[in-house]
């Protein structure tokens, strides 16, 4: 057993060490943002909490004539007079924009801490503390439902950031310094996008405000990803240092609202303790059901059992009950529920060689960025080609992330509203080809998720609607030929996934974007 814990250190050791990597080491290229339209009405957009632009002032920028911004502009030559290929690339990386690469810098950091604790001697299991983020097991043990939280919560923050500094953009048109001195080198894609308060500097703010409560552990290389932005975005010519300190102080400003929101939103006490997850199965066995139990020696605590009381992005949590919640699954004494599993079954004992394809390129497990990562890589690849401006990047990341979260929130509530047991767990036959997941059956976290995130995309980019339902079916069945889940958790999910994303449609519809 000590060796077996050690070595289980030694990979959260690895894995921490694999964030300190250069940043070209480890990230996809892309090409530089150059947005087809500038949406410079984006300061009317409707933000998410904010009641409106101007909440946080933003004071006017000196003029461009002034010594104190001349001075500005010669710390630009400077840096591109003595600039190395070190600097040029990091250049060149951040060029591909704030919210993409920041995004990506949060999956890492989703996979680097989704490892669950390892037991303790006495068979009890430890739980990460945001008090002590540092002690074993780390704070957080970033699983599928806190990583749709803390993507949302990044994604939303970043939007209505944006759209408070595309308002004061648009009040001060300060131009850009390549602009108003000529001598200044542009290294990325000229805009005439005004550059007072940086847009960049915006998101470098709320994201690090944010990233400091979700991953406490990780401020040092947190900073030091800011660092190297503010730096690329001199050395690019695409601002001074007061554009910079301006977008920052803003970025900051509005990440205190969502911190604020994030502290009181009942995530805290998803975990529960003994005494309600014992109520929990004494119900299922009440209503005449096999509740289910962890498959795990020894038995560990479930996943987030009150994860679904957490507050709501889209909707409220009536709704959640009344409109998303599904049907009763098959009762675990029914016909039906006898022939899934027998289906399950099949699958475990004759996967073919797509199936098990499939299972594992869906499966997003441990180590991971998560189920609600994958469909956040999947939105990347697709927004970079539609050269989307920074807001609307904003904008419609938050749009996917807010549903991924409810999405968890309302799967959350089924699973273990229901506490249906695992298919293993009714027939011992049955092996998962990707291991199992802690926590009920009934409805599949994948299928919920995809179900959400392929409806707000294919209302973002039409062309691909028919693409990502097809792409969230195979990840809804996925779980089906992992033998993880029955066929109903897998289409009751992708029911109300679906139900999910039409909310956040409805918010599309309304936010003055389109």
């Amino acid at each position: 057993m000590k060796k077996i814990k050690i070595l289980y250190i030694l990979i959260i050791v690895l894995l921490f060490q694999s964030c300190s990597k250069d940043i070209n080491d480890q990230s996809e290229e892309f090409p530089a943002l150059q947005p087809a339209s500038l949406d410079i009405n984006a300061g009317t957009w409707r933000p998410v909490l904010l009641t409106g632009p101007t909440e946080f002032p933003v004071a006017a920028p000196i003029a461009t004539t002034t010594p104190d911004y001349i001075a500005q502009v010669n710390e630009i030559k400077s840096f591109q007079a003595n600039v190395t290929t070190k600097e040029k690339n990091s250049v060149k990386y951040w060029s591909a924009g704030a919210v993409l690469r920041w995004n990506e810098i949060m999956r890492e950091l989703v996979a680097l801490h989704n490892l669950p604790p390892y037991q303790n001697p006495d068979g009890t299991y430890p739980f990460p503390s945001a008090n002590n983020p540092l002690a074993y097991p780390q704070f957080p043990f970033a699983n599928p439902p806190y990583a749709a939280r803390a993507y949302a919560y990044v994604a939303a923050a970043q939007y209505d950031a944006l759209v408070a500094a595309w308002h004061y953009k648009t009040l001060y048109n300060r131009a850009a310094p390549y602009t108003v001195d000529p001598t200044v080198t542009a290294l990325i894609p000229k805009s005439n996008l005004p550059s007072y308060p940086s847009e960049d500097a915006v998101v470098i703010g709320v994201t690090t405000e944010l990233l400091k409560l979700l991953f406490p552990g990780d401020q040092e290389f947190i900073q030091l990803k800011a660092e190297e932005h503010r730096k690329a975005r001199i050395i690019a010519g695409a601002n001074v240092r007061s554009d910079l300190e301006a977008g920052e102080a803003l970025g900051k400003a509005v990440a205190q609202k969502f911190v604020t929101r994030a502290r009181g939103d009942r995530a805290g006490a998803a975990i529960g303790n003994q005494t309600l997850w014992t109520q929990m199965e004494n119900d299922a066995i009440t209503r005449g059901e096999t509740p289910w139990i962890s498959q795990e020696t020894p038995k560990r605590p479930p996943m987030l059992p009150l994860f679904g009381r957490v507050r709501t992005w889209l909707f409220d949590s009536l709704t959640m009950v009344t409109t998303i919640r599904p049907v009763p699954p098959p009762s675990t004494s029914s016909q039906q529920f006898k022939d899934e599993v027998a289906e399950i079954y099949n699958y475990s004992k004759n996967p073919t060689r797509e199936q098990i394809r499939i299972a594992h390129f869906w499966a997003d497990g441990l180590s991971t960025y998560t189920p609600p990562g994958h469909w956040n890589a999947i939105a990347t690849e697709d927004f970079v080609k539609q050269n989307f401006s920074e807001v609307r990047w904003a904008r419609n990341m938050g749009l996917l992330n807010m549903s991924l979260m409810d999405a968890a929130i309302a799967c959350w509530d089924a699973k273990y509203f229901y506490f249906n047991p695992r298919p293993s767990q009714i027939d011992p036959r049955i092996k998962t080809t990707t291991g199992l997941p802690n926590f009920p059956a009934y409805t599949s976290g994948h299928s919920t998720f995809s179900g959400a995130a392929a409806t707000i995309l294919g209302h973002i980019v039409p062309a691909r609607a028919t693409a990502y339902a097809d792409m969230a079916k195979e990840a809804s069945e996925s779980r089906i030929y992992g033998a993880i889940h029955y066929r109903s958790d897998c289409v009751k999910g992708l029911e109300a996934g679906n139900k999910v994303g039409n909310y956040a449609i409805a918010r599309a519809r309304t936010d003055g974007a389109e």
